[in-house]
């Protein structure tokens, strides 16, 4: 019988701690639509409430520029790198691959012990031919250099003009495809695609990251099977910062003609009100909560109101308001409702009234 009560008052003991977390969980986190609540942010000062809305026009400003890519990535099929080179395994930038030749392209063509017939800068034509003697117009757009080669050297076999003759062709200015570099970098704008071009080639380019820094991932838009009936968009998702660091390498895959790689500028978010060091924070390596964010801004003042800290952030085109109790958070050890902090969050932290 006792055993029987013991067993009953456990239940009995457990069905009320979780009730008890339930209630807990809405005291120390609340969420409201701005437009259900209107009334002001209190316990800012006249500064604080300025910055608020410098902030928050600020960040409108910013997304209106990225606007028309953001709408070509949302409505376009991604990919990761891993699952791209799975389709498409000559994409692996950890090896090489030769350069296609394209009309425009400059070429070198050497034949060995043949001086005569050796040429420096033989443009290709925009419709892909080059003159070479003896052989006068040649194809050559869409093969790669040794395939040139061995095409020039057949073409003096079959002519009687040299047999087994051994030719090297060299690319000496890449002008046939391009790429473009857009986002957080020094130095925007449309690059030559030459051979072995890699991300972070790319970024090198461009004379590297802005000083305000770059996000977690880039984005290579790309065209596939161009000039065809079955040409359509893709975008594949690179991990920037392993790239950037060295940590990454796979994802530092080979480019190809007419690619965008965006540069997305680095995600932040905001503190203002009772911390120790407010200001623009960035997002870039892990995950970050409210508690570790405040802690990263210096902590709190002596006159915060830790209990009435606010999250001003924006889902969906809709603003919301998360109330958060960070001593109940802190002090009774629940880490489980802490909040993480998304791009472009606002942290409030007001003064306390006495």
């Amino acid at each position: 019988m006792k055993e029987r009560c013991f067993v009953i008052n456990i239940i009995i003991a457990s069905i009320l701690f979780i009730a008890g977390c339930a209630s807990t969980s809405s005291d120390i986190v609340r969420i409201t639509n701005v437009e259900e609540e209107k009334k002001p942010i209190s316990g800012l000062k006249a500064s604080d409430l300025a910055i608020l809305e410098e902030i928050k026009k600020s960040s409108v400003k910013k997304d209106g520029v990225d606007n028309g890519i953001s709408n070509v990535i949302n409505k376009t099929r991604n990919f990761s790198v891993a699952e791209y080179i799975k389709l498409h395994p000559d994409a692996d930038g950890r090896g090489t691959r030769e350069y296609v030749v394209g009309g425009n392209d400059v070429l070198s063509i050497t034949v060995y012990e043949e001086k005569d017939l050796s040429r420096e800068a033989v443009r290709v034509s925009a419709d892909g031919y080059i003159s070479f003697p003896l052989i006068m117009r040649l194809k050559v757009e869409g093969l790669t250099i040794s395939e040139i080669g061995e095409l020039i050297s057949t073409k003096l076999a079959e002519g009687q003009y040299l047999l087994e003759a051994h030719v090297s062709v060299m690319v000496t200015d890449y002008k046939s495809k391009q790429y473009l570099v857009l986002g957080a970098v020094k130095k925007p704008g449309s690059y030559p695609l030459s051979a072995n071009e890699r991300v972070l080639n790319a970024i090198s380019k461009a004379e590297g990251i802005e000083q305000t820094g770059a996000g977690k991932k880039a984005k290579i838009i790309r065209t596939e099977n161009p000039n065809t009936g079955s040409q359509e968009k893709i975008v594949i998702n690179v991990d920037l910062q392993g790239v950037l660091q060295g940590t990454d390498q796979y994802s530092n895959i080979f480019l190809s003609d007419k690619d965008m790689l965006f540069i997305p500028t680095a995600e932040n978010f905001y503190i203002i009100g009772q911390v120790k060091n407010p200001g623009s924070y960035p997002l870039i390596d892990r995950e970050i909560s409210l508690v570790e964010g405040i802690g990263i801004a210096g902590g709190f003042t002596n006159i915060a109101a830790r209990n009435r800290t606010r999250i001003v952030r924006v889902e969906n085109g809709v603003e919301k308001i998360i109330e958060v109790k960070v001593d109940a958070i802190t002090n009774a050890g629940k880490k489980i409702h802490d909040v993480i902090i998304q791009p472009n969050d606002i942290i409030i932290v007001p003064e306390s009234f006495f």
